[in-house]
């Protein structure tokens, strides 16, 4: 699924020029996906712009800076090293608080625990990406930064 994920980054330069998702599930079993791999992360991306829509009211509410404090299921479902990452992306202004939980629903959604970082990463970049936000160079070469992913740019 994650493949699928640095895939549509690599190749779509917004969400809104990804075809439907027929389309799209075509294309990518075309390049040679598997498709039970397509039907995961085409549900992935259905549950990201779910909660990005319910996230919507929040992001209009909060003002000023709020903290995040982790319970005990995040730090065993996500892990130590995620949630050291989603916090310098939270202390460093590049997610708001309604991006920030977006983010970790989205990496409770993938049922992996605890999340690596590269995937902590993809999930960050799918979230940013997908809200067309912008993000900082030095910041956003943070997110490309791991071996395991095959980010190119």
């Amino acid at each position: 699924m994650f493949d699928i994920l640095v895939y549509l980054f690599e190749n779509y330069y917004t969400p809104q020029a990804c075809p439907e998702a027929d389309v799209l599930a075509h294309k990518l079993a075309a390049v040679g996906f598997e498709h039970e791999d397509i039907n995961d992360a085409l549900g992935w991306l259905h549950g990201l712009a779910q909660t990005t829509e319910e996230c919507g009211k929040l992001a209009q509410t909060q003002l000023g800076n709020s903290k995040r404090i982790f319970t005990e299921y995040e730090y065993q479902s996500l892990g130590t090293e995620a949630i050291g990452f989603i916090t310098f992306l939270d202390n460093s202004g590049v997610l708001p608080p309604a991006l920030r939980e977006i983010l970790i629903e989205r990496a409770q959604a993938t049922g992996e625990t605890p999340i690596s970082l590269a995937k902590i990463k993809i999930i960050a970049l799918m979230v940013l990406w997908s809200q067309e936000a912008e993000v900082d160079h030095l910041v956003f070469e943070e997110l490309l930064a791991d071996d395991q992913t095959r980010l190119s740019h």
